[in-house]
């Protein structure tokens, strides 16, 4: 008997001629409309951009549906009377109009949310400060050379809820979840694993406490029968064990931990009662940094009762890194230069520079998240032989360096530049062969470009013009 999704039967045919609004035309909710319409909702559209700063294809569709909606200022003014309510990962739930809506009686949710409340599978879902994509694309990958038909989606791959009428309950679904997809949501996966949390997204978060609790949902509202991945390193993640209520597993790249798995100088070992066994030799592998290591930990941890270890293992030497992360570039006279573009904080660079052992010609700077660049001073001073620096927070890490240097009383060739070529080419003038060229800027990427990903690939086509 062919499976049928009856939680997501029931689901249509409650949106059926209901008002249902959605906040957003970001990637996760274009197909939203497509699904909408078939369904015969009443949708309205909610954006703040103008209908000038909307895509073509995007308004063309909206006129063509016959939705209504409110764009540019004040666009939520009109957000009233709504059953069900789909906003953006970037509206918050804290927003005054969704929290009235919220109180009024309106379901006030995400498609990320939806797909987790109706998916028939198995979920996975990963999130932290740094790690998530690398992460969970390589949970991904291990599942599928094991042999499973798989769902990649939340902050990477392709927008899922759609999909949920091709989903059976075999399939495993693996997520990656933001801060902001997370926050306000009340169902969290079966598989669920936290890199790291440290200060991120404060210019859009009220405080840390909030960018934190929001990261818990994603074992919130798990059950005696799941299981939650932690770091042990991080006093934040360590800590959650206390609120778990499944099984937890911690990995560390610093702790000889009794149960779990450890990056043990150049090995990755699995612990069971006190006992280690050998996994893999980190020179075996494409990824590069303990940062790295410690993200295959996890996926080690998030895949062990699914898959069994010989084919994890051979699925992780496979593995390459991620677009925009460590990414090498190319060879330039004896100069390896790589792309780390979505390297948005300090501590991903930290990572990033702890990942070599050669001299770093260092490339930094970008969007200002309002984050403290302190921690990032003596790291550069220590791996760092050129510093080139651009965008907004140029002038904050410049800073923070300079004080470091005079503590230290130490030199660093620093470099200002006003975009992203004029870096490179200041960074190809200053390196010397056998050194490596990081493109790692610490930052987020809106002050100069649409996203991280748009920003590698400027450096990556910058870099292969030199």
């Amino acid at each position: 008997m062919e499976f049928e999704n009856e939680k997501l039967k029931e689901f249509e045919e409650y949106i059926r001629f209901r008002k249902v609004a959605v906040i957003g035309l970001g990637v996760s909710n274009i197909p939203l409309l497509d699904y909408l319409h078939e369904k015969k909702a009443e949708v309205t559209v909610f954006d703040e951009k103008t209908i000038e700063e909307i895509p073509k294809e995007i308004v063309n569709k909206i006129t063509e549906y016959s939705f209504s909606f409110s764009l540019g200022k004040n666009y939520l003014k009109k957000l009233k009377g709504f059953a069900l309510i789909f906003r953006a990962p970037s509206c918050l739930p804290t927003v005054p109009e969704l929290e009235q809506e919220a109180n009024r009686g309106a379901i006030v949710t995400t498609e990320i949310e939806m797909l987790m409340e109706m998916c028939p599978g198995k979920i996975i879902g990963v999130t932290g400060s740094d790690g998530k994509t690398t992460t969970t694309s390589l949970i991904n990958h291990i599942l599928k050379q094991a042999g499973y038909s798989t769902y990649l989606g939340g902050n990477i791959g392709i927008p899922l809820f759609t999909k949920l009428n091709l989903m059976r309950p075999e399939d495993i679904i693996v997520l990656e979840l933001s801060s902001f997809q997370l926050m306000g949501m009340q169902v969290s996966p079966n598989i669920s694993v936290i890199t790291n949390i440290t200060p991120n997204h404060l210019n859009i978060h009220k405080d840390y406490e909030e960018y934190i609790n929001a990261k818990k949902n994603i074992f919130k509202y798990q059950n005696e029968e799941d299981t939650l991945i932690l770091n042990y390193d991080n006093e934040i993640t360590r800590n959650c064990e206390k609120e778990a209520k499944g099984k937890t597993i911690f990995f560390s790249s610093k702790e000889k931990l009794d149960n779990g798995y450890i990056v043990d100088e150049d090995k990755i070992k699995e612990c069971e009662d006190k006992l280690r066994k050998h996994l893999l030799d980190t020179n075996d592998l494409f990824l590069k940094g303990v940062h790295n290591y410690e993200n295959i930990c996890a996926a080690i941890a998030a895949t062990s009762s699914l898959v069994d270890m010989d084919t994890i293992v051979t699925a992780v030497k496979s593995f390459h890194p991620v677009s925009d992360r460590i990414e090498f570039v190319r060879n330039i006279d004896g100069v390896d230069w790589y792309n780390d573009s979505a390297s948005s904080s300090p501590t991903r660079t930290i990572a990033g520079l702890n990942a070599f052992k050669e001299e770093i010609v260092l490339i930094a700077g970008g969007y200002d998240k309002n984050l403290d660049y302190t921690p990032i001073a003596k790291p550069i001073i220590d791996k760092v032989k050129t510093l080139v620096l651009m965008g907004q927070t140029s002038g904050k890490i410049f800073d923070v360096v300079k004080q470091e240097l005079e503590k230290e009383n130490k030199t660093l060739d620093i470099y200002m530049c006003e975009d992203i070529n004029s870096a490179i080419q200041t960074a190809n003038k200053n390196a010397k062969s056998g050194q490596i060229v990081l493109f790692s800027p610490a930052s987020a990427s809106f002050d100069m470009f649409k996203n991280a990903v748009e920003r590698g690939k400027i450096f990556k086509k910058l870099v292969n013009e030199l």
